[in-house]
């Protein structure tokens, strides 16, 4: 199924595709501005606002799930939206789910850049906006580190989407919510189909993070 590029296989790996990446790219835009954010400026409470975000990134999917289910459902208070059980309400659920990820190992990289960077910054009278673009830019290769370490964890989500998505046929299944269906139902073909192409973007973005690592590390050197 996966050599004869199969439809159905096709269709639910690209719905993966456009909901992960979408979620990605939000996530992305949020956390890697609030992780610098968090590196250079020093306020009150810095330390137990770091010290959540980290916390966040254990936030069970499940009870992400049950959240975003509440707010969108009919009673809930954004149930006028009827966003519920669509690919949209999926990508908001993933982003609250990846967006701590994001932004932690973002906190993580700009701090040290930061401690490289602060007297120049600092003695170039810098806003507070040109020291994060600078930053962000010189940090760009462990910034898509940091995305990618957010899809890895959002395309083998299956809790949150499950309870929001439905795991609706044509609509809202994604590879993790199929292969819970058709292993369930007794479809092993499908299912291992499925679990190899899983399995084939995992190792994808596990590869591109480690020679992305070395390089940056071949860069400081």
């Amino acid at each position: 199924m996966v050599v004869t590029l199969d439809r159905e296989l096709m269709e639910i790996t690209l719905r993966s595709l456009q909901v992960t990446l979408t979620a990605v790219v939000i996530a992305a835009i949020i956390g890697m501005p609030l992780g610098a954010l968090l590196a250079i400026r020093r306020f009150a409470h810095r330390r137990a606002a770091v010290a959540v975000l980290n916390a966040l990134m254990g936030l069970p999917p499940v009870v992400v799930g049950l959240f975003v289910y509440i707010l969108f459902s009919r009673s809930g208070p954004f149930g006028v939206l009827d966003l519920l059980f669509t690919p949209t309400v999926m990508v908001i659920a993933q982003v609250i789910i990846i967006t701590p990820l994001i932004a932690s190992i973002s906190q993580q990289a700009i701090r040290e850049l930061w401690a490289a960077y602060h007297d120049l910054l600092i003695s170039l009278n810098a806003s507070v906006s040109q020291r994060l673009a600078t930053l962000l830019w010189d940090g760009r290769r462990t910034l898509l580190t940091a995305a990618l370490a957010g899809f890895g964890r959002a395309i083998g989500e299956v809790g949150a989407i499950m309870i929001v998505g439905g795991n609706i046929d044509h609509a809202t299944r994604v590879l993790t919510t199929a292969i819970a269906l058709e292993t369930s139902k007794g479809n092993f073909a499908l299912a291992l189909a499925l679990g190899y192409v899983l399995i084939a973007l995992a190792l994808a973005v596990s590869v591109t993070t480690h020679l992305l690592s070395n390089t940056e590390v071949s860069g400081r050197w």
